[in-house]
């Protein structure tokens, strides 16, 4: 037993018995740190007296709190037990998932909110069972036959109906300015994803006021659309004063949102020149050492071709009305730059190049693009082309991460069989190479078992069924 902390819990206002008693089990720092309901266990109810003797009243309020809390809990546990429990309301996806299960069948995700939809628009809650049944059904009759040969099918499907296309370009829009390329030229160029489509266009939907106020949208117009020096202003050549004179229009400047600092902004781009401004003209010398006839052509040239507004790449931006609200239709296309600008909907944008698109919003993106391209140029013309094909053919396109043809630089030339490539393009390189690499081909495929004259694995021919015809007649005879 400790007299130092008897003493000190003396005079800290405990009994001398109760002081002996704690200084029999702790020292004072012992005591400072001790477990709560340790002491509890040993002091019974003279504890709130010594943990206020060493200044920790605070923990036994936090004990008695978190005491009431477990009773609590408890109590409500106990209830719980006693009501029973409420039968919960099945929505309509929970009863078409079960009744899937059940049949241990399969539907997608978006055949199934779709029913969802149906279901609830026309109050058919009670026929859930047979209309869920006869789903199944058609989706089960539509999938593909194992050892189907899909790709050959997807394309004869496309390709069939590719040479009934006419070659030709529409005016797009109704609008006279604007050119698309369709047909079997556009096809043509998905299906080689070529880097520079050769009429670019970009459908450009607005956000906000932008949308619905056509001055707002004509200034987003203004951003995009490319404005040259030639547009907006008269420029004359002046060879017996050795300049060029800039006359600006006042009323094309004002409709395209241009200022006079504009002009000369952008005239300060040019090199060896002087630029003076008069009051409502601008006049350019090109320097002394530079003073002669030829000199003075090509500048003219540079300065009717400077750029004063817009965005690279945009040759016209025309503005459409289409129900409530205003929409931009371009010629050319810069997709990135575009969706950089306050008041166009990034959500809704779309452009015709699909590079554009993998670059900026990355290869499922651009995976859809080919899809939605690919489909509305066929249907453009009337042709009705099942979008499970086109998607096959745009899975194989974007598989590695990048955008590949459907060519020798692309997916025929990465064949893993040699008479599959040597079938397709550059016969007698290809079977050199394979020659001098001495690689195997193990006639998988379609075009190349075509060629060597045997079954092809796929379909009925992926089958191999031997029949001892003695032993059958045998039976059918019985």
């Amino acid at each position: 037993m400790s007299k130092i902390t008897e003493k000190a819990m003396i005079k800290r206002g405990l009994s001398k018995k109760l002081a002996e008693k704690v200084a029999s089990f702790y020292t004072l720092e012992e005591l400072k740190k001790a477990d709560v309901k340790e002491l509890e266990k040993k002091f019974g109810k003279d504890l709130n007296k010594i943990l206020k003797a060493v200044g920790r009243e605070i923990e036994l309020e936090k004990v008695k709190a978190k005491a009431k809390e477990i009773k609590k809990v408890k109590k409500k546990k106990a209830e719980k037990k006693e009501t029973p429990p409420k039968k919960k309301k099945v929505s309509v996806r929970e009863k078409i998932i079960n009744i899937i299960n059940k049949r241990n069948e399969y539907l997608p995700s978006n055949i199934i909110d779709e029913f969802v939809e149906k279901i609830e628009e026309n109050n058919l809650t009670d026929k859930i069972d047979i209309l869920v049944e006869k789903a199944i059904e058609e989706y089960n009759r539509h999938l593909m036959e194992p050892l189907e040969a899909c790709g050959m099918v997807a394309a004869q499907s496309i390709g069939e109906p590719g040479t009934q296309m006419t070659m030709r370009t529409f005016h797009y829009a109704g609008v006279a300015e604007i050119n698309v390329t369709l047909g079997l030229p556009r096809l043509i160029e998905i299906v080689d994803a070529r880097k520079d489509p050769s009429t670019p266009i970009m459908t450009v939907y607005l956000e906000g006021a932008y949308r619905v106020n056509r001055e707002k949208a004509m200034e987003i117009a203004n951003k995009i659309e490319v404005t040259r020096l030639i547009n907006i202003a008269e420029i004359e050549t002046d060879i017996s004063n050795m300049k060029i004179i800039i006359k600006p229009s006042l009323k094309s400047m004002e409709r395209k949102n241009i200022e006079m600092d504009d002009l000369l902004k952008a005239l300060k781009k040019l090199n060896k020149v002087e630029i003076k401004k008069g009051k409502n003209e601008i006049e350019i010398f090109p320097e002394k050492e530079n003073e002669n006839y030829r000199e003075l052509r090509r500048l003219s040239e540079e300065v009717k071709n400077i750029k004063i507004k817009g965005i690279d790449g945009i040759k016209r931006a025309i503005i459409r009305k289409e129900g409530d609200e205003h929409v931009i239709y371009t010629e050319g296309s810069n997709f990135e730059k575009v969706l950089e600008i306050e008041g166009v909907d990034k959500t809704r944008t779309v452009t015709n190049d699909i590079h554009a698109i993998y670059q900026v919003l990355g290869i499922e993106a651009a995976r859809n693009a080919i899809i939605n391209e690919a489909y509305s140029t066929l249907q453009e013309q009337g042709l009705n082309v099942d979008i499970r094909h086109i998607m096959l053919v745009a899975d194989l396109m974007t598989a590695n991460g990048s955008i590949r043809p459907i060519g020798r630089q692309g997916v025929s030339g990465e064949k893993g069989s040699v008479i599959a490539r040597a079938a397709f393009e550059i016969t007698v390189d290809h079977l050199l190479s394979a020659a001098r690499k001495g690689e195997v081909d193990e006639l998988k495929g379609v075009a190349e078992n075509v060629i060597v004259g045997q079954p092809i694995k796929l379909g009925t021919g992926s089958v191999e069924l031997a029949i001892n015809i003695k032993k059958f007649s045998k039976k059918v005879k019985k």
